[in-house]
């Protein structure tokens, strides 16, 4: 899994493209109902790319048989700021008692 990952990060920042985030989300049971398998590991990659990367990464995902599914969306510049803030976003800190 890990080496399916790094292939594909390797092949985002070749390309000229700049990996924004990336987060590991482990053993999940959801979303994989086809093909008859119960649980997939999902991995999120955030990057910054020209469009025409697209095609070429998303053929990729096609050739590697470790994909069984992958979703690409383009964000705006409204849900990069939210996204950002969500990563960033410190937990309020207590207020120690005198």
């Amino acid at each position: 899994m890990k080496e399916a990952v790094q292939k594909f990060k390797s092949l985002i920042t070749d390309e000229g493209a700049k990996v924004i985030h990336e987060e590991d989300w482990d053993c999940a049971s959801w979303l994989i109902l086809s093909k008859k398998k119960s649980t997939g590991f999902y991995n999120l990659i955030e990057f910054k790319a020209k469009a025409e990367f697209i095609n070429k990464l998303e053929t990729e995902y096609r050739r590697d048989e470790r994909i069984i599914r992958f979703i690409t969306l383009r964000m705006d510049k409204y849900s990069a700021e939210y996204s950002e803030k969500k990563r960033t976003k410190k937990q309020p800190e207590k207020k120690l008692e005198e």
